[in-house]
């Protein structure tokens, strides 16, 4: 049975079609994940048993989504050793109450943020850490970068293709 290396945690099933975006990019590196909806509000209790748990378990990133009043990332981040990355969501105000909330971490309490609806980047980051530490996982991810690099300069040349009067590559 694989045992989770990174834990995607939102706070409503409704931050599904966002999260999916990590969950995609952990498929793609064959990264054993779990996903859980946990409430920084409503099941408080539930956050902390998590939180206090989840590097005995053997995870490794926490990656934590929340919209509005977007205070999960934190209060896990309070709880835990493990570094938690925040994808704030876009819930209301375009999402700027929940950046907002995500980055205004006290010191001593850090919390990685990435963009609005990030949660494709929160995986990313957190495929970085833990490749720091796995030359396995360093090699998949430098042939990732790799490949962005690839589709950049393939859709170079078929700009090249592209014919207007004034145009002069």
């Amino acid at each position: 049975m694989m045992e989770p290396k990174v834990s995607i945690i939102m706070g409503s099933t409704s931050d599904l079609p966002v999260m999916e975006g990590a969950a995609k990019i952990l498929d793609e590196f064959g990264i054993p994940f779990e996903m859980n909806a946990l409430s920084a509000h409503r099941t408080p209790e539930a956050v902390e048993k998590f939180a206090t748990n989840a590097a005995d378990r053997g995870i490794k990133v926490i990656i934590a989504a929340a919209g509005m009043a977007a205070h999960l990332p934190g209060v896990i981040a309070a709880m835990t050793p493990l570094p938690v990355i925040g994808v704030p969501i876009k819930a209301s105000l375009d999402g700027w109450d929940s950046i907002l909330s995500i980055v205004q971490m006290p010191p001593g309490i850090p919390v990685a943020t990435v963009a609005v609806n990030g949660a494709r980047n929160a995986a990313i980051l957190a495929i970085q850490i833990m490749a720091t530490g796995d030359a396995e996982l360093m090699g998949k991810f430098k042939a990732f970068k790799n490949d962005l690099k690839k589709k950049i300069v393939k859709a170079n040349e078929e700009l090249a293709t592209v014919k207007y009067q004034y145009k002069t590559n």
